[in-house]
């Protein structure tokens, strides 16, 4: 049972912000509603998210991160999204499987998911070793820097989720079974 409520009768600048989630999405997912609580941190994920959106990193680099990082915190909420999403940028499921595991079929992604785990695992105190190792992978100082904030982002959202137990309203993935 989802811990935090969602908002049912957006008002002011969570109405506002919900609107704008439903005309680029369509829809507004249970995390949005659940972030409108408050709309102070709906607005800083949104701001957050449109601004690395449009980096350097491709759309599916940016899934399969997302996915990662969603299987590192063991947030089901998250990787069902991007499962999802990451499917809809043409990422295969298998890979996308792989991904949540710390794994990819594709030299230089593994080596973003290697450093995005590398993160996770030393609390942002990579070793220079990490730092080479994605830098010889061709990742740039921009890209390094994206991959570090997708890491930071995904793990907020993976902490509100876990923490709200957010009803998942896209096609389920269970990380135990993915």
């Amino acid at each position: 049972m989802q811990r935090i409520k969602a908002v049912t009768q957006a008002e002011d600048k969570a109405k506002e912000l919900l609107d704008g989630v439903k005309k680029a999405m369509g829809s507004t997912p249970n995390i949005f509603t659940t972030f409108a609580n408050a709309p102070a941190a709906l607005e800083a994920y949104l701001n957050f998210n449109t601004a690395l959106s449009g980096g350097v990193l491709d759309k599916k680099l940016r899934e399969q991160l997302a996915v990662t990082v969603a299987g590192f915190n063991g947030c089901n909420y998250c990787a069902s999204a991007h499962v999802f999403l990451g499917g809809k940028a043409g990422v295969d499921r298998a890979e996308l499987a792989a991904n949540s595991k710390g794994h990819s079929s594709d030299s230089k992604t593994q080596a973003a998911i290697n450093f995005a785990r590398a993160l996770l695992e030393q609390r942002g105190k990579v070793s220079d070793d990490d730092l080479i190792a994605v830098r010889a992978a061709g990742f740039t100082e921009e890209e390094i820097i994206e991959i570090l904030s997708h890491v930071a982002l995904n793990t907020f959202t993976n902490y509100f989720n876990e923490t709200a137990l957010t009803t998942i309203d896209f096609p389920v993935v269970d990380l135990e079974t993915l």
